[in-house]
């Protein structure tokens, strides 16, 4: 656990020096004749120890004795208080040795490690090269903010204009210079330089989102990025049902040239065997991925049949979808089927979509489809609507009819069936048993993934062209699991396979339906209001659709979503478990919800301004309490950078952190209150984050 940090030296008294203070007169004169002897040596034995060298310069021989004596024979002390004035200009020379020696090891060590590394390639040498750069220039920075004081640390600066939509780690014109093609320069590459230390600012004309449910149908057209021309030109369906109405942009499934969002649902729907979309909850349905979404006119639909459908789509400088989508409140987040896994476990969503969503599903031996066999669960279903599944058009397209064929034989090869195909949309049904696939024949499809490859909870790992989760215990049909919303509390035999028990579960409901009473009562906007209440005077409750859009920066087992859906509240939470720590993943995706692994040392793949609350539960102790792997401040800019005008912060911590936390919120003019925690070593810190406007050129 981190301490509080003091400046200066503090206590006083003697500091005893390798034995007792008083020497008699024989081993003075032993000493004496012993250092003479050693100062007679012949030049080439004479050698200094570093610790000899560093005492002379931290503690100049400057006193009459030769020896260091006092007068009356005591061996001087330079911590004792008789030589008080020098401390201070001891521990000035302490910390620039401290600052040297921090260099000349880094510089030692970059050098030895620059030499091992020659046979690497080009790529990765400049990677590792500006890591170090950066470490080092980041612990010089933390050690000269500690020995200057919290009151010299200077305000961060905005950033310049062209950094309003800014995503570290998704830089396409240095992805390209680096020689990047084939899609992987829109990929996720989160190297040295890619972050910025600087706050963005929102677009002269933002405007704060409107409340749910309004906002899901109308958005500000200042607050995203987008033209006049890419709207009337979207080209997918669900990117067509929207309209540019002066500041605002509205989204309608009400067109009379193409089938409604309504429609669209009920056929696929039909095509599963069900009445309607309402009863895809009853089939085991809860969870969707849904590709290239659009502008998550397919989810919007669906939140209201009690599915939540998670967006994915790649980056996009301008017209973006997952921008958009998450603008509307709805979840979504930057990934692409290019070369890497997705950050979600094996097994973890009942439906994945893909309307007119640009994969090309036969490329790279149908190695994205293995990639959407990993994700959906077994029993689960995939959706692909593409005028490649319209057969009658196909029949006239020979490269289309070529990209029809080999996805339905691929995915037959991997136990999928066809349960239908209207118009242009086809539905597979991934299979429940594993004897399927042990029942093929030789060289057929696919292999199994070895135990070494199958790996539950990839980060970002190249895609595996084997079929996984075969050997993971979560192998349960959906048909089989609890429905919603009882799955959000699991059963028992379902909680043992991630090693819990119901007793477990329930306290840590308890205990966050609590917190959450707590902090809707704290996130009342009086609470840093100038005028104090009048006595006798209650706070007023905040409405229940204050916030939409949540991120739980360290969900564990995913409480804080549980417990804002047991108190009604109208929002969705990103649940993100950090790679520093348990991997509780899998188990908040078991119980319905959204959520994806995440290196908090590495920007969220979001864009700017897009969630309501960012919370943070142990976060700082996890990052930050024993091994510290990159600045404390960077994780708030970070958070700054995600969280909209006028949005909240909620971290719970030690009280040593939650100090350290203040002041970095101080440093980002954020509004901080700290909160004492009853019974608790812990404390709160809640935080809002102001509307700072930039001012028209």
């Amino acid at each position: 656990m981190s301490r509080p940090l003091h400046r200066g030296v503090s206590g006083g008294g003697r500091l005893s020096v390798n034995g007792p203070d008083f020497w008699d007169d024989s081993q003075m004169k032993d000493k004496i004749e012993k250092e003479d002897l050693e100062r007679n040596r012949s030049p080439g034995d004479l050698t200094y120890s570093p610790t000899k060298f560093l005492c002379r310069i931290l503690f100049p021989d400057n006193s009459p004795s030769k020896h260091n004596l006092g007068e009356n024979g005591l061996l001087s002390d330079p911590f004792s208080p008789g030589t008080g004035r020098n401390r201070l200009k001891y521990a000035l020379v302490l910390i620039r040795l401290s600052l040297v020696v921090i260099i000349l090891l880094a510089l030692t060590g970059s050098f030895w490690w620059t030499i091992s590394i020659t046979s690497s390639s080009r790529g990765h040498i400049y990677h590792g090269y500006r890591q170090l750069q950066e470490q080092v220039v980041s612990d010089l920075r933390d050690i000269g903010q500690l020995s200057l004081g919290a009151t010299n640390v200077k305000d961060i600066e905005y950033c310049p204009p062209e950094s309003e939509n800014f995503i570290p780690c998704f830089n396409v014109s240095e992805n390209l210079d680096l020689g990047l093609s084939k899609g992987e320069e829109v990929d996720r590459h989160c190297g040295p330089g890619s972050r910025q230390n600087c706050l963005v600012l929102p677009p002269v004309n933002y405007k704060i989102p409107l409340r749910w449910p309004t906002g899901r149908d109308v958005i500000w057209h200042a607050n995203v990025n987008i033209t006049a021309q890419e709207v009337l030109s979207s080209g997918s369906m669900t990117k067509r049902l929207m309209m540019l109405e002066e500041e605002q942009i509205s989204f309608r499934s009400d067109s009379a040239m193409f089938d409604s969002i309504e429609d669209y649902s009920h056929q696929i729907a039909e095509m599963i065997g069900l009445r309607n979309e309402s009863n895809f909850v009853r089939a085991g349905v809860r969870t969707i991925l849904d590709i290239g979404c659009g502008y998550g006119s397919f989810g919007a639909h669906l939140f209201s049949s009690q599915l939540l459908t998670m967006c994915v789509a790649n980056y996009e400088a301008s017209g973006s979808q997952v921008q958009l989508t998450l603008e509307r409140g709805l979840p979504a987040m930057i990934g692409s089927f290019n070369s890497k896994q997705l950050p979600y476990p094996s097994l973890s969503f009942d439906m994945i979509h893909c309307a007119e969503c640009h994969v090309d599903w036969d490329q790279k031996d149908g190695i994205f489809l293995v990639e959407v066999d990993r994700l959906l669960r077994p029993g689960g279903y995939f959706v692909w609507t593409s005028t490649i599944t319209n057969t009658q058009r196909s029949v006239r397209n020979k490269v289309s009819l070529k990209k029809w064929n080999f996805v339905q034989n691929f995915a037959e090869s991997m136990c999928w069936k066809l349960l239908a195909q209207q118009d242009e949309t086809a539905v597979w049904k991934k299979t429940s048993l594993k004897k399927c696939y042990f029942a093929r024949r030789p060289g057929v499809g696919p292999s199994i993934c070895s135990k070494g490859q199958d790996i539950e909870s990839p980060y970002y790992r190249p895609l595996q062209a084997c079929i996984a989760g075969t050997q993971s215990r979560r192998w349960i049909p959906i048909e089989e699991r609890t429905k919603w919303p009882s799955r959000a509390k699991l059963n028992s035999s379902e909680l043992k396979i991630h090693g819990l028990l119901s007793e477990a579960l329930a306290e840590d409901s308890l205990n966050w339906n609590s917190a959450v009473n707590n902090y809707w009562s704290l996130l009342s906007p009086l609470i840093f209001s100038d005028h104090p209440k009048r006595p006798g005077d209650d706070d007023p409750s905040p409405p229940y659709n204050m916030l939409r859009n949540v991120l739980d920066m360290n969900a564990h087992f995913g409480g804080l979503n549980a417990a804002l859906l047991d108190a009604r509240k109208s929002v969705w939470v990103m649940n993100v478990i950090p790679t520093s720590g348990p991997n509780y993943l899998p188990l908040i995706l078991d119980r319905g919800f959204v959520g994806v692994l995440h290196d908090w040392c590495e920007a969220f793949p979001t864009y700017p301004r897009t969630y309501d609350l960012v919370h943070a539960n142990g976060l700082l102790s996890m990052e930050f309490g024993q091994h510290i792997r990159c600045p404390m401040f960077d994780l708030f800019i970070e958070m700054d950078r995600v969280l909209r005008p006028e949005g909240w912060v909620i971290l719970r911590d030690t009280v040593p952190l939650i100090e350290l936390a203040r002041s970095h919120a101080a440093r980002l003019k954020w509004d901080a209150r700290v909160i004492e925690v009853e019974s608790s070593d812990e404390k709160l810190l809640i935080c809002q984050k102001p509307f700072s406007r930039r001012q028209a050129s």
